[in-house]
């Protein structure tokens, strides 16, 4: 029922901010948001990026794992969760770009390749469980690290939670982070 309880968010899936939109993901490391994975059963990371300016720099997005809200440790997924990513590119996003599907070997970051993708735009997605985390980490966190000096690149980051623990009206869902 369009604009009641009971469609997408708050009952299936929830929407948060991963890193704001950078008018350059290259002007230095992006930090992004943590969101508490209790609350959900997994993670949609959508990134999506302007071409470069000039320059093939890779745009690397790094998975985290945290055991507080903030603060306290930092550090990769141990699990190493990711072994696919999907994106969708063009010269011009018309909306009508097909997803391809990129294997990988088992890691916990994913990398834009900048000789394929600096020229064009691109929205790139994958999942994690929060059961690839490791213990006593609930927190999930995505950085960017420096793509370098070839060019700027406008971009940012969105965390799509899935497998709401407790659905609600969205109003009335939990803070991302608490």
């Amino acid at each position: 029922m369009p604009g009641g309880f009971g469609w997408g968010v708050g009952n299936a899936f929830d929407i948060c901010l991963g890193i704001n939109l950078v008018a350059d993901l290259a002007a230095g490391a992006n930090t992004g948001k943590r969101l508490h994975m209790r609350n959900y059963e997994s993670v949609c990371v959508v990134l999506w990026k302007n071409a470069a300016s000039a320059g093939t720099d890779d745009v690397v997005i790094q998975c985290k794992e945290a055991n507080a809200a903030s603060s306290g440790t930092l550090q990769n997924i141990a699990s190493n969760p990711i072994t696919e990513y999907y994106t969708k590119s063009a010269t011009t996003l018309a909306g009508t770009e097909a997803w391809v599907r990129t294997t990988q070997t088992a890691g916990s970051a994913v990398t834009i390749a900048g000789a394929t993708y600096a020229a064009k735009q691109v929205i790139t997605a994958f999942e994690i469980n929060a059961n690839s985390l490791s213990d006593g980490f609930e927190w999930f966190e995505v950085d960017i690290a420096d793509p370098g000096s070839g060019g700027t690149i406008l971009g940012g980051l969105l965390y799509i939670p899935s497998g709401l623990r407790i659905a609600r009206q969205p109003d009335l869902l939990a803070q991302p982070n608490a």
